[in-house]
């Protein structure tokens, strides 16, 4: 098994199982399982999670009823179903987990959306979708857990329509970091390094996209970060009873590493938005 494919595989396992799928669903933010933004005011890991799909969905100017948008690593569908009732437009949801694919199906139901918002299991390596079938390629918080983010870059540029746009976030390391310093972050998703600003640019740009916006965001991270720890130990007693100690202890200890490699500024993260040649 290639690195690439031994990622995909074990970032399927990980969200396919009862102790994560409870987490995410039950702390992490809901239908938004991404980083959020946070105001000084707000606490809530849900509302500013929600906070997150408004400002990416405010880039895409002119998305209308007949646009086609792919959302890639989509979780628990919870922006599919912002876009298409904002906008009216036809969502796809990619994600590599069954079991949040199941609690998407349910919530887009209980929505009234099924009919624009379509849920498709596989991942975001090879998408099983003709070239220029989108309008918009969307994502948060998922290209991480790919091994080849060259390839994922690939197939959003295949995939785009002339014109298309590619709004996305990231957790991402910085441009210049020491070697080392990320090794108990990395060693938690199997992985040996993550995307950062400058990759995706340089990426984007081989592949003939134009950058329209790359906006550092990166102390809500660990603003983030804090907060789910917080969420985690606040109702710990509660949430005994649905995931493992041993989960929950091992959750902890990562949350921590993400929150230390913020503050010392090895981890970025943002919203990224390049478009595609018109």
């Amino acid at each position: 098994m290639t690195l690439a494919s031994n990622a995909v595989a074990r970032a399927e396992q990980y969200y396919n199982s009862d102790d994560a799928d409870r987490f995410y669903f039950h702390v992490w933010g809901g239908e938004d399982i991404h980083i959020g933004l946070y105001s000084r005011e707000e606490t809530s890991i849900r509302r500013a999670s929600r906070r997150t799909v408004a400002a990416m969905a405010s880039l895409l100017d002119g998305l209308g009823a007949t646009a086609r948008v792919l959302d890639m690593g989509a979780g628990y569908g919870g922006a599919a179903r912002y876009l298409a009732h904002r906008f009216g437009c036809e969502v796809t949801c990619l994600n590599l987990s069954e079991a949040q694919n199941e609690r998407n199906r349910a919530l887009t139901l209980e929505a009234g959306l099924s009919d624009r918002v379509h849920i498709v299991h596989g991942n975001f390596e090879h998408v099983l979708e003709p070239d220029h079938s989108f309008d918009v390629v969307w994502s948060q918080d998922a290209f991480l857990h790919s091994a080849d983010r060259v390839q994922v870059m690939r197939e959003v540029r295949r995939l785009l329509r002339p014109g298309g746009r590619l709004v996305f976030t990231d957790p991402m390391q910085a441009d210049a970091v020491p070697a080392g310093v990320l090794a108990p972050v990395l060693d938690r998703i199997h992985l040996s390094t993550l995307g950062s600003f400058g990759f995706y640019r340089d990426a984007a740009r081989t592949l003939g996209m134009r950058e329209v916006s790359c906006d550092d965001l990166t102390p809500h991270l660990v603003l983030h970060y804090s907060a789910v720890g917080a969420e985690l130990e606040n109702r710990r007693s509660e949430l005994e009873q649905m995931v493992s100690r041993d989960y929950i202890e091992r959750m902890l200890t990562g949350l921590s590493h993400w929150v230390h490699a913020g503050e010392a500024g090895y981890l970025k993260w943002g919203i990224l938005l390049f478009a595609a040649p018109a």
